[in-house]
């Protein structure tokens, strides 16, 4: 099937049930029943929960597995600017985009039942990584935890909770440790539990206790394993000792944090990773779309001379957060006046993100997300940069940002970050020319 055969399915197939979420375990469980339960049949699962850091975590789980020679399939989500993206297959080589004709095969088993397209391509995941041999399978949640579609993995070799914060709060509930209770969900009885650096002591403290409650072997962040900066590298520690590694390619500080969530639970699966693995995976892991340097392209070449181009799907406050001191830390290695170009959907705490970078922006020009409906229109979002305490003015899109901050900026070549959306940052790879491969 085509990408654009495998959009037209998916596309008849949201007239199926509203948009929107509708988080439920009995519809994506009795599809799966038809199809043989295949969610029973798969490698080693590392499952992947958090508010924010389990794309990244899930990366780097993967380039330690890969270096270690290992097949790994792997279901990250969304996409960012086609479905499938969300299928990495396990090949020679480092993996393979899935391009396959199951979309059609697991729509004819669901028979026109009222369904959400994210159970249909998270059974899609599970008929994939069933038929396809691999060592292992990671697989991040798509919302919440515990009535996510992929939340009917019984025995997981290892759930990973990464940082947990205020996000989909309609959804999820409006106090952090609600949150976590969510997230939490994944964890089950006996099977071996991660818990990421979290920077709320009281969602820490729900995760701890659903893994003792549930008797879960637990290893949490900070006390039995972390990492941090020394002389330009990264050392991680656990009970087994210290591993002097590469510094992870994935810009920011807090990535040290989730390479050490990814360690952690590699480990707690079963698999070993040497030092000389770890090393290979810090400087060959790859994620785009978070802190990723814009490539040249049709978009970049609209920008003013010289310009360092940045792009980050990153969309709450949490992320705003670590973003920001991704970039700080740039500006104090090569300062460069800093411009924002964002977009953000209107489930979103759009003043929040935009507080992060206080002091930080010289500028942000707002611009409206294309790919979704959802979209915050770029006025109102301007008048929500404002009241973060920030200069900003709509824009009509991304290239018109960057016209016009090319032709008005008179200046040293500027620092851009294009952020605030996975949408958004999914439409800037597509119309730069430079999509995921």
């Amino acid at each position: 099937m085509t990408t654009l055969a495998a959009d037209r399915e998916i596309e008849s197939l949201m007239s199926l049930h509203p948009k929107g979420f509708d988080l439920s375990l009995d519809r994506i469980s009795r599809l799966l029943e038809r199809l043989g339960n295949p969610q029973d049949h798969l490698p080693p699962v590392i499952h992947i929960a958090g508010t924010n850091g389990k794309g990244s975590c899930a990366a780097f789980s993967r380039a330690l597995l890969e270096a270690s020679g290992h097949r790994v399939h792997v279901h990250t989500s969304p996409h960012l600017v086609n479905w499938h993206e969300r299928y990495r297959l396990a090949a020679d080589g480092g993996g393979r985009l899935v391009e396959d004709k199951v979309f059609a095969r697991v729509a004819k088993a669901n028979e026109g039942q009222k369904i959400t397209v994210f159970e249909i391509l998270t059974a899609v995941t599970f008929l994939l990584f069933s038929e396809y041999p691999a060592d292992v399978v990671i697989i991040e949640v798509g919302l919440g935890g515990r009535f996510d579609a992929t939340n009917v993995i019984s025995e997981p070799a290892v759930s990973v909770i990464m940082p947990v914060s205020l996000d989909h709060e309609s959804f999820l509930g409006d106090r952090v440790e609600l949150i976590a209770a969510e997230k939490a969900g994944i964890i089950k009885g006996g099977c071996p539990v991660v818990i990421g650096a979290q920077e709320s002591e009281t969602a820490l403290q729900v995760l701890i206790e659903t893994a003792e409650r549930l008797d879960c072997p637990a290893f949490v962040y900070g006390q039995d394993f972390l990492a941090f900066e020394e002389n330009g590298r990264m050392v991680y520690q656990d009970e087994d000792g210290l591993m002097d590694l590469s510094p992870p390619r994935l810009p920011g500080r807090h990535q040290f944090a989730n390479a050490a969530a990814a360690i952690a639970a590699v480990k707690a699966a079963g698999f070993e990773i040497s030092h000389r693995v770890a090393d290979k995976a810090m400087a060959n892991v790859t994620w785009p779309g978070r802190m990723q340097k814009l490539p040249q392209g049709r978009l970049t070449e609209l920008a003013p001379k010289g310009a360092d181009i940045w792009l980050d799907g990153g969309h709450n406050p949490g992320a705003g957060v670590v973003v920001a001191e991704a970039l700080a830390e740039q500006e104090e290695k090569n300062p460069r006046p800093l411009f924002l170009i964002s977009g953000m959907i209107n489930t979103k705490d759009q003043s929040g993100y935009f507080s992060a970078f206080k002091g930080l922006v010289r500028h942000v020009y707002t611009v409206p997300v294309s790919l979704s409906e959802a979209s915050v229109p770029n006025d109102e979002l301007a008048i929500r940069a404002v009241e973060a305490g920030l200069s900003a003015e709509p824009v009509s899109s991304v290239a018109n940002a960057l016209m016009l901050l090319r032709d008005t900026w008179d200046g040293p070549p500027p620092r851009i970050l294009i952020s605030g959306s996975l949408y958004l940052a999914g439409a800037v790879l597509a119309e730069n020319g430079t999509p995921p491969t």
